[in-house]
């Protein structure tokens, strides 16, 4: 009997050892919600989670299990993306690419040899910047004619706040010389009145009606499509900003399934008409944390390069102009209100100062009357904030969900754009921290790359990825290399209510983590740029290995 208890011992000891994965070899770093960067070289996770950290003594307290060489890899936390486009990203990565086009013929060549490729149906594309065009204007559809006239073509302006038409899609669309900007909207006009072909924010909803609403099928393609990028980047959580009815009805399948990609933290999207529907169903979470829907995304003005963002005062650029409110106050005070009613957190889409403004006020007004205060509401983008209203994010706790990498694409543009006194609080990671409120950082992708480690390098030196200029834009909002790694972590995190389940390698929490061929905090700053992911890693699996 004792020789049997004794096998039995032996047996369950040697299961319960064989159910740890332990990681050594490695350059562990990981913040601490203590605020404290920790380094460790061997990882024991068990059930998907971190058991412990520690140094290569930790493998003796694990004899029976056979350890993985990170071969002096980095290993750090998998990277949160605090604001993207999932299916948008996914869409980009088959559609017409514009990001690098350099003129309007450039567009065009690129224009023609997608024709040829994909010879039916609507042409869609995005990416084109006029700003970075000599001229630097808004292009028409003349211009797009000259390429493709037979077909339908309609381009997204990189920030996704304009479209550039050809001809075709406005007499498919029925655009006449008649038609008036819609509020919140603008239509551009040539000398004669005549519609461009240029139609910024609501007036987009004028063309991209007629195009068909992509299939069950497209949606589940463009996900995983845009997964597989991600985890190649070393991205292990996104939030998303801003879904349809049917994508919420997919994610959902697909959580059940377990079969999501990657994490995702959704915002159900404000101006999509079931948006009661998907209230009312209620605060949605599963028990690996890979889905979670319990914000509402909410736009309140338009962008900066498209001069939609709302300014108090006039665009340098074109007096007398300051730029589109989305939404009036009223509407967005319902919106909120209608959202933390349910439970839901409201995240809202704010660029100039004036947005910023009358946003908050909204949150202001809304949280006298309805409640909602602790709710870790945000402000998406808070790209411009009058310095006034920057204490008034820590007094009504609301998180600036903000992408470094917007400052650095948009500082010459911002110049042109904007008077000194109005970049005051450009872009101001560093004044909000010491204001006491915690920045979650991402990157807008596809409005930007995707790469975080593009976004890490932006928030530490404010230049672009030739180190200009010297020193960096308006360098006294640069962040730190430990600041920066908390905004895409545990701050990130903490803007979706998982700071204790995600965004360091802590005790208990699931066990997301990167390996990277840079030391993240000893290496020169511009190495950061030519970052290899070798590995992506969620819930104690590796989803993701370079070729």
């Amino acid at each position: 009997m004792k020789q049997l208890l004794l096998l039995w011992l032996l047996t369950a000891s040697h299961w319960c050892y064989a159910q740890f994965t332990i990681i050594h070899n490695v350059n562990g770093y990981t913040p601490t919600r203590a605020g404290t960067i920790q380094h460790f070289s061997t990882i024991v996770i068990k059930d998907g989670k971190v058991v412990k950290t520690g140094d290569e003594s930790t493998l003796k307290q694990y004899p029976q299990t056979s350890p993985i060489d990170g071969k002096g890899l980095t290993m750090l936390p998998g990277l949160i993306d605090a604001h993207g486009h999932v299916i948008g990203l996914g869409h980009n990565l088959s559609q017409l690419d514009l990001r690098n086009s350099k003129s309007v013929a450039d567009v065009g060549k690129k224009l023609q040899n997608y024709a040829q490729k994909n010879p039916s149906g609507w042409i869609l594309g995005r990416g084109w910047d006029q700003t970075k065009w000599t001229p630097s204007s808004f292009p028409t559809a003349r211009d797009l004619d000259k390429y493709v006239s037979n077909r339908p073509v309609v381009l997204t302006r990189v920030d996704g706040h304009a479209i550039w038409a050809n001809s075709k899609a406005m007499e498919l669309a029925g655009i006449k010389h008649t038609h008036t900007s819609p509020a919140g909207g603008e239509i551009i006009r040539l000398e004669n009145g005549q519609p461009s072909g240029i139609f910024i924010d609501k007036a987009e909803l004028l063309i991209t009606k007629h195009i068909a609403s992509p299939s069950a099928g497209q949606i589940n393609k463009a996900l995983d499509m845009a997964g597989k990028h991600l985890l190649s980047l070393g991205i292990t959580s996104v939030h998303d900003a801003g879904i349809d009815f049917a994508t919420w009805q997919l994610y959902q399948q697909r959580a059940k399934h377990q079969t999501l990609p990657l994490r995702i933290y959704a915002m159900l999207s404000a101006s999509d008409s079931n948006l009661d529907t998907m209230l009312k169903a209620g605060i949605y979470k599963e028990q690996k944390d890979y889905l979670s829907i319990r914000s509402v995304k909410i736009y309140a003005d338009g962008a900066l390069g498209s001069r939609g963002a709302a300014l108090i005062g006039d665009y340098k650029d074109r007096p007398g102009y300051q730029g589109l409110m989305l939404e009036q106050q009223s509407s967005l005070e319902a919106l909120i209100t209608k959202s933390v009613k349910h439970g839901f957190s409201a995240h809202t889409h704010a660029i100039g100062d004036r947005a910023n403004r009358i946003v908050l006020d909204s949150y202001q007004n809304v949280f006298k009357q309805a409640g909602g205060k602790l709710l870790r509401n945000r402000i998406e983008h808070a790209q411009l904030v009058n310095l006034e209203d920057i204490p008034r994010f820590k007094a009504l706790k609301i998180i600036p969900s903000m992408q470094p990498v917007h400052a650095t694409s948009d500082m010459h543009m911002a110049e042109k754009r904007l008077a000194q006194s109005q970049l005051q609080g450009a872009y101001a990671w560093q004044t909000f921290l010491k204001q006491g409120v915690k920045v979650a950082a991402g990157s807008d992708f596809p409005v930007e790359l995707a790469n975080p480690f593009d976004g890490l390098y932006a928030a530490i030196t404010r230049t672009d990825k030739m180190a200009n200029p010297e020193g960096g834009w308006r360098p006294a909002e640069r962040l730190t290399k430990q600041q920066a790694l908390q905004a895409f972590t545990l701050d990130a995190a903490y803007a979706a209510f998982q700071e204790f389940k995600l965004g360091s390698l802590e005790h208990g929490k699931w066990a997301d983590f990167i390996l990277v061929d840079q030391d993240y905090f000893k290496s020169d700053v511009h190495a950061l740029l030519k970052t290899q992911v070798e590995q992506t890693w969620i819930a104690g699996e590796r989803k993701y290995m370079r070729p």
